[in-house]
């Protein structure tokens, strides 16, 4: 891998992972569709970690009032889990992160191979996409963040964790799950930006061992400097996005790369 082919698919982490096309899929594809070296899961997570960076610089006024908020719960002098939203998110990020981390272990080594087969993943892209387009269409995206309980955040841990399926999409799975729970367009991106976080900090730290397997350092500096520069544009424009617009865009984009990857399979066979 060059050091171009590593700022590319820093390009792709940085749109994929907060986009809801699922990073992970894309990573998989592109090195196949244009037949360079798959740099493998230990560039993946240097990737990601740049990403961690764009949603930290993001919401860095969040995530103070986060840590704050999660030491203030521990003390029964400031504790207000009821109507401090900071130190109740700040509970709801840990319990939201446990399945994600849980299932992830366990299905380390299945992601290393199974999963990062290209048709594959085009059929889990088509039918997530799917799933997407449903919770947009029939979610009544009427409650916003405040409104947050235990239980939902729960669900949308659940849904984090069938994203250790490359096509299924980290943003994709939390924000459809939001939607499918009454969520409003934004805010359910919005939590699932903020869950990003402790998930990807933790697959860093239990990958960090591979980081330098097959690549160098200055493929792994263009390709998390790509990632956290492309990853805080993507934050940016997709909540503005979101506004005004819905998600058949992305739905129809998985939709039409699903149908690219099956149909050059078909032809290389």
């Amino acid at each position: 891998m060059t050091i171009l082919q590593a700022g590319i698919l820093g390009v792709v982490q940085g749109l994929g992972e907060f986009l809801p096309i699922s990073s992970s899929a894309h990573l998989v594809i592109a090195p196949w569709l244009f037949n360079w070296k798959d740099p493998g899961l230990g560039f993946d997570v240097a990737l990601h970690w740049g990403t961690l960076l764009a949603v930290l610089v993001y919401y860095w006024q969040d995530v103070i009032l986060i840590i704050k908020g999660f030491f203030h719960s521990l003390s029964s002098k400031t504790r207000d889990l009821q109507e401090n939203i900071y130190q109740k998110l700040a509970w709801l990020l840990i319990i939201a992160s446990v399945p994600g981390a849980i299932i992830g272990y366990l299905l380390e080594k299945k992601a290393e191979t199974v999963f990062r087969n290209p048709v594959h993943i085009a059929l889990t892209l088509a039918v997530f996409g799917m799933v997407l387009w449903a919770a947009d269409m029939y979610g009544k995206k009427k409650k916003n963040l405040d409104r947050i309980t235990w239980l939902d955040a729960l669900w949308i841990g659940l849904s984090q964790a069938v994203a250790v399926i490359p096509g299924v999409s980290r943003s994709g799975s939390t924000i459809a799950a939001g939607l499918g729970l009454g969520f409003n367009r934004e805010d359910a991106a919005r939590f699932s930006f903020l869950m990003s976080m402790p998930i990807i900090f933790g697959a860093g730290l239990v990958s960090i061992k591979h980081f330098h397997d097959g690549v160098t350092s200055g493929e792994l500096a263009a390709g998390f400097i790509t990632a956290a520069i492309f990853g805080f544009l993507s934050i940016k424009y997709m909540l503005r996005y979101l506004a005004k617009h819905d998600y058949k865009i992305f739905v129809w984009y998985r939709v039409l790369a699903a149908a690219l990857v099956i149909a050059v399979a078909f032809i290389r066979r």
